[in-house]
């Protein structure tokens, strides 16, 4: 899951060397927390959070897929 933010995070943003994708687990669910430069973060949150929204549904999906609860946050 980690590497499905990155790589969609890294497409978004003007400068794709400062995306960090960290990973921790609070219980049964994994934690994803997406760093970007300041500059990026409007374009990774979107109107009205609608992109921070799509990039949660897929995540959500994928992790479906593979029956575990993951959450992203945006930092």
């Amino acid at each position: 899951m980690k590497e499905l933010v990155e790589v969609i995070a890294r497409a978004l943003v003007d400068n794709p060397n400062d995306v960090q994708v960290s990973e921790r687990q609070e219980g049964r669910t994994t934690v994803l927390e997406l760093h970007v430069s300041d500059g990026d973060m409007g374009k990774v949150i979107g109107k009205q959070g609608r992109i921070a929204k799509a990039i949660r549904s897929v995540v959500k999906a994928a992790a479906a897929k593979e029956d575990k609860r993951v959450v992203v946050d945006i930092v």
